[in-house]
């Protein structure tokens, strides 16, 4: 067993755990765009809250369209791993041709491709458990009465079950992005630290000092629950 291969392999599982667990404390310090769009999920459901139009079932269906879309898409990639798992002697030769400096034997290649099951297990988890947060979703934005106002209460409880949803479903996207530097562990067990730094960077950028994020911290909060007492 190649001890280093085996950290190489490992080092993208662990740091999709460790960056969770970073996240919530950078966001004490500096919000990320996730924790943003947390406020303007108040937002949405203080105004479903006064329309009563198909508008926002449309737009909570496009939502868990996309999350079953991931969670189905993470299914066969499991399945897949299963099989690749058990035909692995077949596989190896052609698994040879395209590594780089570095020998994997069997018992290197079973362990790593039991991690990457892992990574898409823990994946699939969080699609489905963020499917039926958003389901909870749905049927508690679908139980508003139009005829009188919510209250500040009511508008937040829908808005973080909405925010907890999001939040599975990023850590499942997240587990997507850390399944690459999984596939360069196959050229080089060095290229998959390199890639594991990079994919954190990229997610600390897109996160924490995007466009996408000053654009949204920006804009002018609408206050809804303050709307909601005043009236």
């Amino acid at each position: 067993m190649n001890w280093f291969a085996l950290f190489s392999s490992a080092l993208p599982l662990i740091a999709l755990y460790l960056y969770g667990l970073a996240a919530s404390v950078l966001d004490a310090w500096r919000p990320s765009l996730s924790e943003l769009m947390n406020a303007r999920r108040i937002e949405w459901v203080y105004q479903a809250s006064r329309r009563d139009t198909p508008l926002d079932g449309i737009l909570s269906g496009n939502i868990m369209s996309s999350v079953s879309f991931f969670a189905s898409t993470t299914a066969l990639l499991i399945l897949a791993l299963f099989t690749v798992i058990g035909q692995l002697p077949q596989f190896a030769p052609a698994i040879s041709t395209i590594t780089f400096g570095t020998h994997y034997s069997e018992t290197d290649l079973q362990l790593h491709n039991i991690l990457m099951l892992v990574l898409f297990v823990s994946a699939f988890l969080a699609f489905t458990l963020a499917l039926r947060q958003f389901n909870h979703f749905c049927i508690l934005l679908g139980a508003l009465d139009h005829r009188d106002p919510a209250t500040p209460e009511h508008v937040e409880a829908i808005a973080r079950i909405n925010a907890i949803a999001a939040g599975r479903f990023n850590a499942g996207i997240r587990a997507y992005y850390f399944a690459i530097p999984m596939v360069a562990w196959f050229v080089s067990s060095w290229a998959a630290i390199a890639v594991t730094a990079a994919t954190i960077f990229m997610l600390l950028h897109r996160e924490y000092f995007s466009r996408a994020r000053k654009v949204v911290a920006d804009m002018p909060a609408q206050a809804p629950h303050k709307q909601g007492r005043s009236e």
